[in-house]
């Protein structure tokens, strides 16, 4: 058979993809996943009983909004990468936005606090607990998001594994801060960012071996 009846022979009754499958199973994995972070906010590590306090409501609503505007804006971009022909090259500055602007606005709280509480500000009761707790958490939201890109045969491996790892930090981290106590703007600027990126870190690891197909 000539190379030409061949392509022409393969070509033939080829059933239309529906391009909007692959997001639907995104976005299928991104709510589970939210859910099951919340769940174990809520749950499992048992959620703030002072949310009376508008101290307390105060920073759970910039906890929330910190980690939520990240998973927004890595869904954003993963959305694109997850796909073989998706953009790969392009720059991630905007990831980093929440990230400068919560290290901008602790630097504020910092500056005018006194030297003496700046350790308990930094570190507060909870650091341990927010450094195992962030990245115990987003397992499996990260299992669910891998799944999901998967079924997009991403080409750029490393980067698409780093933003899941992103999307499920940014997740695990909204979850994590139904629990926390810890209210102050530096902890959330070392803490959660840190563990966020170090979920980050282990996508672009895991990736390349996850998402090969």
């Amino acid at each position: 058979m000539r190379t030409d009846d061949l392509i022409a022979m393969l070509s033939t009754n080829v059933e239309a993809i529906d391009r909007r499958q692959v997001w639907r199973t995104q976005v299928r994995a991104f709510a589970l996943g939210a859910l099951v972070a919340l769940g174990a906010g809520l749950v499992a590590l048992g959620g703030r009983t002072d949310v009376g306090s508008n101290t307390a409501l105060g920073f759970i609503a910039i906890k929330l909004i910190f980690a939520m505007t990240i998973t927004a804006l890595a869904i954003l971009y993963l959305s694109r990468s997850a796909r073989p022909a998706g953009s790969s090259r392009g720059s991630l500055a905007f990831v980093l936005l929440p990230f400068a602007g919560i290290v901008g606005l602790a630097s504020i709280s910092l500056a005018n606090a006194p030297a003496a509480r700046w350790q308990i500000m930094l570190m507060g009761d909870e650091w341990l607990e927010c450094l195992l707790s962030i990245p115990i958490i987003a397992v499996v939201p990260f299992a669910l998001v891998v799944w999901a890109v998967r079924q997009a045969a991403p080409t750029n491996l490393r980067r698409a594994g780093a933003l899941a790892g992103l999307v499920a930090g940014g997740l695990s981290a909204a979850g994590y801060a139904l629990h926390c106590t810890a209210d102050s703007l530096p902890f959330v600027a070392i803490w959660y960012s840190g563990t966020i990126m170090l979920c980050t870190l282990a996508g672009a690891v895991l990736g390349p071996r996850l998402l090969r197909w």
